[in-house]
């Protein structure tokens, strides 16, 4: 018992953040989880992901890259050690990738290698362990490979909760950079002149595209898309990792309904047409050229304009993807699933979502992989093989076979409004909500409105190209930045007033949605159109006392965004002042980039203001939780991350299905709804 008092008095101490590496020994042998500080095992990840080409720049991982053992008797891990033996069996082999060459995840077999050491990782028992690990194999494996399966690690293990990585585009910054910014960030590394060099994005103003592109091609864009995909993965197998993933599924369609969504409002804003889904047997109307190329393995790969789709070798037929899409919508005009033993699976009601986004993705959760396929993934690859579809010039393999690459090229929000539209199908065969589903008796939305400007600017943003270049370490750094505009808003708050007429405090669900009020050609959207267009501005919980009560909520608090990543040189200088003062890191804010970057919460607007219809509905608290006290977390929960996602109702709810009749809106006391203005006046701040 002391020495379990020990261990917790020890584990506390890390968390407070001392700056001491310990070991705690239990009873049974095995090291306690906590055998680092917080501010240790940020410095570790810092260092193991800078300058991951290069030689490894902390003096510890430098050793520990040499002398570690993944096999040895100091190595701790929860399944006995056999994905150590594995990883380090191939590694003998020589049947891993090798270092210097592109990875993609959409490649099976590099896929596989890299979750091998992501299992290695996530199985680690203590810090040491992991860190052990992590160093050693830094050396030995595909970087890309190593960089993937860190980041997952870090996101799931219960061993680095708290640590914060680093932006991508700083740890990998060719994936996100067009190519002729990175030759001149070669050019200022070779004459060690520091440098801050303008960046742009693809195309032309010939290309209406371009007008879109600071959305698509915006590194925090980027960064969101591919965090959900590392928080969750479609190869999430829950034996190996211990638990599930709470509705996956019905997240993977909403987090991709909310990107299409809100790229269509951004058309809107620059008026543009909403975005057409594409057809396997139709034309590919717009081309893409990246402009960016891998780190090692050639530039990635353009397609030119009005092509067909052809047939990708060695992937799939178009006639393939064709099947699949069929037997789903079979599937939506059955209402249900059929799995792989026959049975069959209701999706006629508010879980089926989960099931359909499952099949669509498709993840290991799809219930027939062999009779539905794999749409999404398997699109994916399609279309980004176009530009080589029979590997004639043998090209790498194109920015949509990458999650944090895929929605710089156009052709992603076409592919998710056609994937989209399939889920659309299945929400409005479902039956309308009546009155009673909605309502929350004896509340009353008496007024809604904004304080503030829904105002939207574009601003320079700076990062690092530190990491682009390659490096020695007989030559000093000197500073390369490069920098490119992004939209940002100025702060605003909903304003909402509502009364509580039941005689005691109630719990409310606050629900905030605005959709574009007409389209290109002026037209006021329908009701159902609306709804299906709707962007989820915030969703929270309140006590609501007896009588009015006037809520504020800043648009800095939306529970769907994040603040922007910290850049790569401050984690560096915060992990090493915690270290050195035995201070706490002070990151709390930046643990999870798993929200969409809060500059984008509102879309463009325009110079005259474009309408938005700005909806709140505040539901019944306490019918809608899954957890207790919702409205005392102050943890980051988007998407139930590590748990149970704490709303019990439909992401979108209650939006999320077809009206029958409108006039239902105007009985409920719950509802309201205003037309509000979103401007842009061409304001630009610039880096001086």
């Amino acid at each position: 018992m002391k020495l379990l008092l020990v261990c917790a008095l020890l584990a506390s101490a890390a968390v407070l953040g001392q700056g001491k590496d310990f070991t705690c020994e239990l009873q049974d042998g095995t090291r306690s989880k906590h055998s680092a500080s917080v501010a240790q095992k940020q410095h570790d990840v810092n260092y193991l992901l800078y300058k991951v080409y290069e030689e490894v720049r902390d003096p510890h991982l430098k050793e520990l890259e040499n002398s570690w053992n993944p096999v040895g008797p100091s190595a701790h891990y929860d399944d006995g050690g056999e994905s150590a033996r594995k990883l380090v069996a191939e590694l003998e082999d020589h049947t891993l990738l090798e270092q210097k060459h592109w990875f993609s995840l959409f490649n099976e077999r590099q896929r596989k290698e890299a979750l091998i050491l992501y299992d290695v990782l996530e199985h680690a028992s203590d810090w040491d362990t992991f860190v052990g690990n992590a160093a050693y194999f830094r050396k030995r494996v595909n970087e890309g490979q190593f960089v993937y399966a860190l980041y997952a690690a870090v996101i799931h293990s219960e061993l680095t909760e708290h640590v914060v990585l680093p932006p991508l585009y700083e740890v990998t910054p060719h994936m996100f950079t067009n190519s002729e910014v990175i030759q001149e960030a070669y050019k200022a590394k070779m004459t060690q002149t520091p440098s801050r060099i303008k960046s742009s994005f693809t195309g032309s103003k010939k290309n209406p595209e371009q007008r879109v592109a600071y959305f698509g091609e915006d590194v925090g864009m980027n960064t969101h898309h591919v965090t959900w995909h590392l928080e969750f993965p479609f190869w999430w197998i829950d034996e190996h990792e211990n638990w599930h993933l709470d509705r996956k599924g019905e997240n993977f369609f909403w987090v991709h309904h909310q990107l299409t969504v809100r790229f269509d409002a951004e058309r809107l804003s620059n008026q543009l047409d909403p975005v057409q889904e594409l057809h396997w047997d139709d034309i590919i109307h717009e081309g893409f050229a990246p402009h960016t190329q891998y780190k090692y393995g050639g530039s990635f790969p353009s397609r030119p304009d009005n092509i067909h789709f052809e047939d990708v070798d060695g992937v799939a037929r178009v006639h393939d993807l064709i099947i699949i899409e069929d037997r789903i919508r079979d599937a939506i005009a059955h209402g249900y699933i059929a799995a792989r033993d026959g049975s069959t699976i209701n999706i006629m009601d508010s879980h089926g979502i989960e099931v359909l986004g499952d099949v669509i993705e498709s993840s290991v959760y799809s219930p027939n992989p062999g009779y539905y396929g794999s749409l999404h993934n398997l699109a994916h690859k399609m279309l980004g093989r176009q530009g080589d579809p029979h590997g004639k010039y043998n090209l790498p393999p194109g920015v949509l076979e990458h999650f944090e690459t895929a929605t710089r090229d156009p052709a992603f929000f076409r592919l998710h409004k056609y994937m989209d539209n399939i889920f659309k199908e299945h929400k409005h065969s479902l039956p309308a909500y009546t009155k009673s589903d909605i309502e929350f008796p004896g509340v009353i939305v008496d007024s809604i409105g904004i304080e503030g400007p829904l105002e939207t600017y574009f601003e320079d943003f700076e990062y690092s190209l530190l990491n682009a270049v390659d490096d020695t370490v007989d030559v000093d750094d000197v500073d390369i930045t490069t920098y490119i505009p992004r939209l940002n808003h100025k702060d605003f708050s909903f304003k909402i007033d509502v009364t509580n007429s039941n005689g005691q405090e109630v719990l409310g669900t606050v629900r905030i949605f605005a959709w574009p009020r007409r389209d290109n050609n002026g037209i006021i959207y329908d009701i159902n159109e609306g709804f299906w267009n709707a962007i989820e501005l915030d969703k929270y919980w309140v006590k609501l006392a007896p009588g009015v009560n006037h809520l504020i909520r800043s648009s800095k608090e939306s529970a769907v965004t994040v603040p922007d990543v910290p850049s790569f040189k401050y984690l560096l200088e915060k992990a090493d002042a915690a270290l050195s003062r035995g201070s706490g890191l002070g990151l709390e804010e930046f643990e999870s980039a798993l929200g969409l970057p809060n500059r984008f919460l509102i879309p463009k607007g325009n110079s005259q203001g474009m309408e938005f219809v700005l909806v709140v509905v505040v539901t019944d608290g306490k019918a809608d939780s899954a957890v207790e006290n919702p409205h005392e977390s102050t943890s980051f929960n988007h998407y139930g991350r590590h748990g149970t996602y704490p709303d019990k109702r439909p992401h979108g709810f209650p939006l999320d299905r077809h009206v029958d009749d409108k006039r239902i809106l105007n009985e409920l006391s719950n509802y309201a709804h205003t037309i509000v203005k979103v401007y842009h006046h061409g304001e630009h701040i610039r880096l001086h």
